[in-house]
């Protein structure tokens, strides 16, 4: 395919897709169990290659951790899809009033396909991000159209080629290029369409959409907060362990990543160096360190030291998280040695940003108080970790008085491992969630079904023109 689509070529690829589903009627659960292993083979038989386009694309990107995060995660939901598949595609039944429930009358909820849906993906897990949501529409029993980024070229490239290996262009079609191919595919009229990226793309998605009334789910980020208890059940050092690894993992360019630590003051100089430690024991060299990250792109890493330069200026402490005392100055990786930022102001543009990188505020608190009206203060995040007594009073009051997209206690980011459990965010953070059979729903349309009794009511009781008093009575009964 050439580099860049025409939005004629890719509406006449929706209106073939349309066209092949609209005369095969909505698939059966074979057909559907078929294309998510088609899925999964396309992930497992091109491990190698996707890892190391990946790996180019991005400068050094750990192979390690693309196996597990792009292909053996995705292949795990498609397992769990195809084994619930059919219960999910069941007629729901519901319940009817008792007199025409007594007269015969029945109603279901019946799960249909929505036809055609668009997919947007990042370029952060361009595979995950791309094969996840796919699970979801292709087990829900729709065809689909997805333009990866244009950051990840060579994976981009390497996903059109594969795609079209597996499947047919009237089951999927993928579309690489740049951003006037993602601004003409968000304007095309699917019936559904997700994207997944930055917020402030996601508004110009929407105005897109909004010309053909496309529904959307948005999958967009921010600023997750970790919240460490007085009341933690267990040393520091395995709260260190759970934010170190998902902090560094893809250098923490992760929309999930913790964004920001808040805990007691007495009890910093304790977690700084838990931190310190921990980043010894899983990398103890950086940059010639196969399982650690480069940043992206050259913008992304002069923005991150910006927020370091920024908040060191304003005078708050910055603390080098750098085991072999490695120099980066002159490296040209764009590779960045993790750093803690002690008490930053509200005001600083690490504190009002998603950081999508391997920079961690710390906060103190006195009274647990504050870092709630904190997190209330700002967007509500994707996720919220809290280390504490899982059955405590404390959980219990940020579990009611905060709003995220997702908790984790004890951890950081095992809901979303977990397959029936939804993802997705709340108001700036995201809309919809999806995985498992909330994926399944989400691109589903739920159809009301309603089969009449023998004996209509609407007879028996008077309530059609000419009204009279039997039909009087029943709005009494009503109204009682």
């Amino acid at each position: 395919m050439n580099d860049v689509q025409p939005a004629s070529r890719m509406r006449q690829v929706l209106e073939r897709q349309r066209s092949a589903q609209l005369a095969a009627g909505p698939p059966d659960a074979p057909t559907r169990i078929d294309r998510l292993e088609r899925l999964a083979t396309l992930l497992r038989e091109n491990e190698t290659a996707l890892c190391e386009s990946l790996r180019a694309d991005f400068g050094q990107r750990s192979i390690a951790n693309a196996a597990m995060t792009e292909i053996a995660f995705p292949i795990t939901a498609v397992r769990h899809a195809q084994k619930h598949l059919r219960s999910w595609m069941r007629d729901e039944r519901r319940k009817v009033a008792f007199l025409p429930a007594l007269f015969g009358a029945r109603a279901c909820v019946r799960y249909q396909p929505l036809g055609v849906v668009g997919v947007i993906s990042p370029w952060n897990f361009p595979v995950n991000l791309t094969v996840t949501p796919l699970t979801d529409i292709l087990a829900a029993g729709n065809r689909a159209m997805v333009k990866p980024s244009e950051f990840t070229p060579r994976n981009s490239a390497l996903l059109a080629e594969l795609f079209a290996r597996y499947f047919s262009e009237e089951e999927i079609a993928v579309f690489p290029g740049g951003l006037e191919v993602g601004a003409a595919l968000a304007q095309l009229p699917f019936d559904h369409l997700i994207f997944t990226g930055a917020g402030a793309v996601a508004r110009h998605v929407m105005r897109a959409a909004a010309d053909n009334l496309v529904p959307l789910t948005l999958e967009l980020g921010g600023k997750s907060p970790v919240i460490i208890s007085r009341e933690l059940p267990f040393g520091l050092d395995k709260v260190a362990a759970c934010i170190i690894d998902f902090k560094m993992s893809n250098a923490g360019q992760i929309c999930l990543a913790p964004d920001y630590v808040y805990v007691p003051a007495e009890r910093l100089h304790e977690l700084i160096e838990a931190l310190r430690a921990a980043v010894a024991r899983m990398y103890p060299r950086l940059l010639d360190n196969p399982d650690y990250t480069s940043i992206i792109s050259e913008r992304h890493f002069e923005r991150l030291r910006g927020y370091v330069e920024a908040a060191a200026a304003s005078g708050a402490q910055v603390v080098e998280l750098n085991p072999a005392g490695e120099s980066f100055s002159s490296a040209g990786q764009r590779k960045m040695a993790p750093c803690l930022v002690i008490n930053p102001a509200d005001d600083q543009p690490i504190m009002r940003n998603e950081i999508f990188g391997p920079l961690l505020p710390i906060r103190t608190y006195q009274r647990i108080e504050e870092a709630i009206d904190f997190i209330n203060r700002n967007d509500h995040p994707l996720a919220l970790y809290y280390f504490g007594r899982p059955g405590g009073a404390e959980l219990a009051q940020v579990l009611a008085r905060t709003q995220s997209g997702g908790v984790t206690v004890n951890d950081i980011a095992a809901h979303t491992a977990c397959e029936d459990l939804p993802f997705g965010g709340v108001g700036p953070s995201g809309m919809g969630a999806y995985h498992g059979r909330e994926g399944f729903r989400r691109f589903s349309h739920a159809r009301a079904v309603y089969v009449q009794s023998k004996i209509n009511l609407s007879d028996l009781f008077g309530m059609r023109p000419p009204y009279g008093p039997r039909y009087r009575a029943v709005i009494d009964r009503m109204l009682k």
